[in-house]
């Protein structure tokens, strides 16, 4: 059956209520008729203009706030890629045919996110009721005036005191992330130096969390020149999967030091892994490096593939030790290893799937964005190449799921 040829312009225009365009610099992209009715503007004096030019804040009452709490708003969802509904604001607004004379409004607005492939914010849609009349409710008898006026001062003062809350409750989340910070702090600490190797970890928590997660990275000293290096991550955000995380990361780290190998180190934090909550699935790699031997070996519970840029540019990923992730098999089975051998200059690059995963793309594609940053920026030390990454592959808005990254120049 043909499918049916549908105008969407013509349908937003022909939208019931206030509702507008803006891009994440919050300028107008368009507007429907009700809301240049309403407004008392055209599309002339809205489109390519910035939202607070067009609408400025009313210089003669102090107390105002709209404008400073629309902005706030839609910038939350530019960063978060949420929806986000205001309490009813009083915005007053200059009339166009009469300046200096500002016209008293109450709105309800909405502001929702409209995303790219990429999860990126590409437009918000600011969808606003005008209720107005229905708070002063202007004509009428005298009674019915003076009601209006005492409905108008209860919900204008109960619209004030939600705003209140909400300023309180942005309070309470700063101090939040404040203490999520602490936490993050003593569970991942900055790796101790490793000889006279290079190397940079990086950890960014997904959009709109605590700042702490179930990533996690790890490095540690081994007798020789020898080091191991972990990357792992649990399932969930938040401070249940973070306290998850830092069970398996001290006993991971742990195992390596006693164990003969990577695959026998994950073993044991199999093992153990059925006896603590929430770590079902968790996925880890584990990986030796030996550079007197110039060799790495691996073993991957679940993992994605860290990957090896070798001094000539070339590429490889190390997949040939994959298994399922922890908790997974109802009994213990013995795990693979692999080994591979690497010249002095090449780096090895470790990181969950948040720096290459993306909803509605085949993880293929994120693994080959990879390997071609790496190639773009492989000449880089590692501080700069970790930077070089991050840029390259999270989105610019935030990323929905966490990332740690580890490169170690070899």
């Amino acid at each position: 059956m043909k499918e049916s040829q549908i105008d969407y312009e013509a349908v937003f225009h022909a939208l019931p209520g206030m509702v507008a365009l803006l891009t994440p610099d919050l300028e107008y992209a368009d507007a429907n008729q009700d809301f240049l009715r309403l407004a008392g503007r055209t599309r002339e004096q809205l489109l390519g203009r910035y939202i607070f030019d067009v609408f400025p804040e009313n210089p003669n009452d102090p107390a105002s706030a709209g404008m400073r709490e629309t902005r706030a708003s839609m910038l939350r969802v530019v960063s978060t890629g949420e929806r986000d509904t205001m309490a009813l604001l009083r915005y007053d607004i200059e009339d166009r045919d009469r300046p200096g004379r500002w016209v008293e409004h109450f709105w309800s607005p909405v502001n929702a996110p409209v995303l790219d492939p990429d999860g990126r914010v590409v437009l918000i849609v600011h969808r606003v009721e005008e209720i107005t009349e229905l708070i002063r409710a202007r004509g009428g008898t005298g009674s019915d005036s003076s009601r209006a006026r005492v409905l108008e001062s209860e919900l204008y003062t109960r619209a004030r005191e939600l705003q209140d809350l909400n300023e309180r409750l942005r309070r309470a989340q700063a101090r939040d992330r404040e203490i999520a910070l602490a936490l993050q702090a003593a569970m991942l600490p900055a790796p101790t130096p490793v000889g006279h190797h290079q190397a940079a970890v990086r950890y960014r928590p997904a959009v709109g969390s605590l700042n702490v997660c179930g990533d996690w990275y790890d490095l540690v000293d081994l007798t020789g020149d020898r080091i191991a290096v972990a990357v792992g991550d649990v399932v969930g955000h938040g401070l249940e999967a973070a306290c998850v995380m830092g069970q398996l990361r001290s006993a991971l780290s742990a195992a390596a030091r006693v164990a003969a190998g990577p695959a026998q180190a994950l073993e044991a934090l199999g093992l153990y892994a059925r006896h603590v909550e929430g770590a079902e699935s968790t996925t880890v790699v584990k990986i030796f490096i030996d550079w007197g031997a110039h060799t790495l070996i691996y073993s991957s519970a679940g993992h994605p593939p860290p990957v090896l840029l070798h001094s000539d540019g070339t590429v490889t990923f190390l997949d040939q030790a994959t298994d399922p992730p922890l908790g997974v098999r109802p009994e213990h089975v013995p795990r693979p290893e692999a080994s591979t051998t690497f010249t002095e200059g090449a780096t090895l690059v470790l990181y969950t799937d948040g720096l290459v995963e993306r909803r509605h793309e085949d993880i293929d594609a994120g693994l080959a964005r990879l390997a071609g940053s790496l190639v773009r920026h492989g000449t880089a030390g590692p501080e700069a190449l970790a930077d070089a990454l991050l840029t390259d592959l999270l989105p610019t808005t935030g990323n929905s799921d966490d990332t740690a990254l580890v490169v170690i120049r070899l």
